[in-house]
């Protein structure tokens, strides 16, 4: 377990960054520009992404960018000669290693927190004292960043704490496609061998994670909602 969580850290935390730095500007992108031709072209775009599995995206990856045009590496996370490497070649060998199972992994990631940012904001807008706000005089741009979207990142940090918990595990069968050694392989093999200490470590942590998430997001939604306060 001590040597896949870094694996699973490292993953886990480049896809949750990956996420909410695309969807939040995307949502609400998609829901200033309701219906328009950028709109419906990002929709069936993430929807697309949405409705392959992750591990059929990583093979596809595999045999296109791998084994067809030989740019990126077949499987690992390290090149063999990894430890004669200089600290910056190091760095690029794992960033080379990195891109196809990351872009497997976060894949289908944006369609749900995406969306719930288009849906919550457009609610937002339509609310009475958006319009109220516009009628006295403020344009437009200002009633969506000063007083819609502040509302609308309610949903979102309220979700913040339920990915929390699922970082380490991560997809095993993309872990298996690319021949990554990370926590969500080590649990599947954990359960087939009937290792059961392993099992449940990962229980243990998983719970840990799932407390510490709930405590991010109740932080998450004092910092965003106003009408929250702790004291």
């Amino acid at each position: 377990i001590k040597e896949r969580i870094p694996v699973s850290l490292y993953f886990g935390i480049i896809t949750m960054i990956l996420v909410y730095g695309v969807c939040i500007p995307l949502g609400i992108a998609k829901a200033v520009k309701h219906k328009s031709y950028f709109d419906n072209a990002t929709s069936v775009v993430v929807f697309t992404g949405y409705a392959v599995p992750g591990w059929v995206v990583g093979v596809l990856l595999l045999i296109f960018f791998s084994s067809y045009l030989d740019i990126f590496p077949l499987g690992g996370l390290v090149s063999e000669n990894f430890e004669e490497l200089s600290v910056f070649n190091k760095t690029l060998d794992i960033l080379w290693h990195t891109i196809l199972p990351l872009t497997a992994y976060v894949a289908g990631s944006f369609t749900v927190m995406t969306f719930l940012m288009k849906n919550t904001l457009m609610d937002n807008l339509s609310s009475d004292y958006i319009r109220t706000a516009i009628a006295k005089g403020l344009s437009f741009k200002k009633a969506v960043f000063r007083h819609a979207l502040r509302n609308s990142l309610i949903p979102i940090a309220t979700h913040f704490g339920n990915n929390i918990s699922v970082i380490l595990m991560g997809s095993f069968l993309i872990e298996k496609v690319f021949n990554i050694n990370g926590m969500g392989l080590l649990g599947y093999e954990a359960i087939i061998e009937r290792d059961y200490p392993v099992v449940l470590g990962i229980l243990v942590i998983s719970s840990l994670l799932l407390l510490i998430g709930n405590i991010l997001s109740d932080i998450c939604v004092a910092i965003v909602d106003p009408r929250v306060r702790f004291e």
